[in-house]
């Protein structure tokens, strides 16, 4: 009987290397059949050949696949065929034995992180345990020669497992008990057959639009259709009743934000059918529908978009403006040709309303959603939140299975078991089948929005809740040493930048060129590239501007501190100074210029730049006086005073101005003047032709045809 089962295995051995011969690598497995060595390539993923095993069945016992130091270009390897060796004739194979990992290279060691893989694992499973998306893996797996292999719910061994983990660079550990987790229900085989199920519709726009009174109203009407009284709390997600549709209601989920919303979509989660781009028409496309839009182009294919143009009763309301702005965003709308519906709504008078719900009906008839109504569920926490009497309560939106009281569920870090359940009516809940939203009592702990909710048993729970935690609390670690080599290159940085300043100091010294240190806040992440690339070219070999520091928001203390310790000013562009930060600002001297125009901002800077230049200096000479005659006039005190008696000949002789001698065509003296009279008249200037008396301070070496000239110094700035 073993014979038996090692001959099968054997067979699906040789059915396994037959099929994917020309896909597998070089091998560095211990031979098996006489047969020339393979070759060696320089792909990574290499091709080998393979014959059949024969063999007999007590043979296998015992011994591994791999056979030392094989020559080989990967650690994918499959069963070679090399030459024989004299006297080679059986050979012990171990079927459970795990390839060795390759040898490492020095100098490119990089430090992973360990991954608990169980014995056995699906591809699905596997990509989750990696934290990858799993179309990545099956990529990858694809390149390996595993295509066969690479679909969701195909189970691999811990072999190929954790020679996949290596190649996301983690450290794969096989322990079934610390792998252990509760994963979604595989997909089932056939669709069809399983009954239709509500479609899920998100209403997403700007914060301005209508959004929140079309849900209102929307949510209004559900409750007077059914009678079920007023709306005692929100939960994020309500019914409506349809006629005449599959699923008998359609379910609309008002998501807490659009990060949540897009971490759900990124982890690969259905969450969202249809998505309802509620317009203003009298606003049109504003910065956050813009961000919608993106969202819907990158789930392109995976929902269903409708476009809602809402507040059409308002007098300034422009719906065809509203839709050539979507055009221009890439919307391709019906009216334009497209397979965008759109729909004139308004939140207020609740015009539209009906149409759009027929609409939304009609879509998701196409689509034909269907889901399991038992089983174990799979659903998402749409909010969470402390309800006094209940404590921790969740909205979770049921996508299969049924959920019913006192079943144990699982989302993220936080666990429980149900207690009770309430739809959005506040109406108690004995089952939530697939596209129901009811609020859920019992967690231990508060869950986290867009968490996925999963059921097993207690113990099952248990266990996989604490591998969770212990999972998380070695992230929480690797994000602390994250922190700490942030903290320590700032650091370095720190040392830098003050090296940096001290050689600034040397080159003012030696000499070298000015720096005007700069430290830029703007209101988005292009604009600040903009702007550095305008004011980084301003400058030359003399004066030049550096930019030491770059944001995006408001100017705050920090930037403050940051120019201060530079010595530089802040650039400040289309960005709001609150108060207290230009306070801070004045009483550390820190220089901050605002404004929403790049060019005067470009100006500004240049000519602070151009003050840092060095300045050039010219003389001009203002008037000129010849001396006539010298006259000695007495002073109190029995002093003398030698006075020159002159006459204008050019320009303006003003005392205020700088004076000089020049005799013989040489300049003997500069000075200032310390008179100058008109028949014992003082005056400030004389004109030309006009006769003066004059006498220099400290100076009374005058003689007779000197020229005396008045002159000035002009300060003329450097040019870049």
């Amino acid at each position: 009987m073993h014979c038996r089962k090692a001959g099968s295995v054997l067979q699906l051995t040789q059915r396994r290397c037959a099929s994917t011969a020309t896909k597998v690598k070089p091998s560095e497995w211990l031979p098996v059949n006489p047969a020339p060595p393979p070759q060696q390539t320089l792909s990574k993923w290499v091709t080998a050949k393979t014959t059949p095993l024969y063999h007999d069945c007590n043979d296998f016992r015992g011994a591994s696949l791999r056979a030392g130091n094989a020559p080989s270009a990967s650690k994918w390897a499959r069963p070679a065929t090399p030459r024989p060796q004299p006297g080679m004739k059986k050979v012990a194979v171990n079927v459970h034995s795990r390839p060795a990992a390759p040898r490492s290279r020095p100098g490119k060691k990089k430090v992973a992180v360990d991954v608990y893989i169980p014995t056995t694992v699906s591809v699905g499973q596997l990509a989750r345990l990696l934290n990858v998306r799993q179309t990545l893996l099956q990529r990858k797996m694809v390149d390996a020669g595993m295509a066969a292999e690479a679909s969701y719910d195909h189970v691999l061994t811990s072999d190929y497992a954790a020679l996949l983990a290596e190649e996301f660079g983690r450290n794969p550990i096989i322990n079934d008990e610390a792998a252990f987790d509760i994963y979604p229900p595989a997909p089932h085989p056939d669709p069809t057959t399983l009954p239709t199920r509500p479609p899920i519709i998100t209403i997403m726009g700007h914060v301005d639009h209508g959004k929140t009174t079309l849900l209102d109203t929307l949510r209004s009407a559900s409750v007077a259709d059914n009678e079920a009284g007023g709306i005692t709390q929100h939960i994020g997600a309500f019914s409506v009743p349809v006629k005449g549709s599959s699923s008998g209601t359609i379910t609309f989920l008002d998501t807490p934000g659009h990060a949540a919303f897009s971490a759900m979509r990124s982890r690969g989660a259905s969450v969202t059918d249809i998505v309802v781009l509620v317009v203003a028409a009298d606003d049109g496309v504003m910065p956050q529908t813009k961000e919608v839009i993106r969202l819907i182009k990158r789930e392109q294919g995976k929902v269903g978009v409708v476009v809602a143009i809402n507040k059409v009763d308002k007098p300034e309301a422009d719906v065809e403006k509203v839709q050539h702005a979507l055009l221009a965003e890439g919307v391709q709308l019906e009216s334009f040709g497209g397979d965008i519906p759109s729909v004139e709504v308004s939140g207020l008078t609740g015009h539209g309303l009906a149409d759009l719900i027929d609409t939304l009906s009609l879509m998701a008839e196409v689509q034909d959603l269907r889901a399991e109504q038992d089983g174990p569920i799979y659903g998402h926490v749409i909010e969470s939140k402390m309800h006094k009497g209940l404590g921790p309560t969740a909205t979770v939106l049921v996508l299969r299975g049924c959920l019913t009281p006192g079943a144990h569920i699982l989302a993220g870090t936080s666990s429980g078991k149900v207690r009770l359940m309430s739809n959005s009516s506040g109406a108690p809940v004995k089952a939530a089948y697939p596209g129901m939203a009811v609020t859920v009592s019992g967690w231990r702990s508060l869950p986290g929005a867009g968490d996925e909710v999963v059921q097993g048993s207690e113990g099952d729970v248990k266990k996989a809740l604490a591998n969770r935690v212990r999972k998380k609390e070695v992230e929480t670690v690797l994000i602390d040493a994250e922190a700490i080599n942030i903290a320590r290159a700032a650091e370095r940085e720190r040392v830098r930048r003050k090296e940096d300043k001290s050689q600034d100091m040397r080159n003012i010294l030696d000499g070298g060129p000015k720096e005007l240190r700069l430290v830029i806040k703007g209101d988005v992440s292009g604009s600040v590239e903009a702007v550095v690339g305008a004011l980084e070219g301003i400058g030359n070999e003399k004066a030049r501007a550096k930019v030491v520091s770059t944001g995006v928001g408001d100017v705050t203390e920090g930037d403050v501190m940051m120019a201060k310790a530079a010595e530089g000013i802040i650039v400040a562009f289309s960005v709001k100074i609150p108060r207290s930060v230009e306070t801070t600002a004045a009483q550390n001297h820190v220089p901050i210029y605002s404004s929403k125009i790049i060019y005067r901002i470009m100006d500004e800077v240049r000519d602070r730049v151009t003050a840092l230049l060095p300045c050039t200096y010219e003389t001009k000479v203002t008037g000129e006086a010849t001396v006539l005659q010298l006259f000695d006039i007495h002073l109190k005190g029995k002093m003398t005073k030698k006075i020159a008696g002159c006459r204008v000949s050019n320009g303006t002789i003003e005392k205020s101005k700088g004076a000089r001698v020049v005799r013989n065509g040489q300049v003997i003296h500069e000075g200032v003047l310390d008179a100058l009279k008109q028949h014992k008249k003082d005056l400030l200037e004389v004109k030309k032709g006009t006769e003066c008396g004059i006498s220099l301070q400290d100076y009374e070496e005058l003689r007779n045809g000197d020229l005396i000239q008045m002159y000035q110094t002009i300060e003329i700035p450097g040019v870049l």
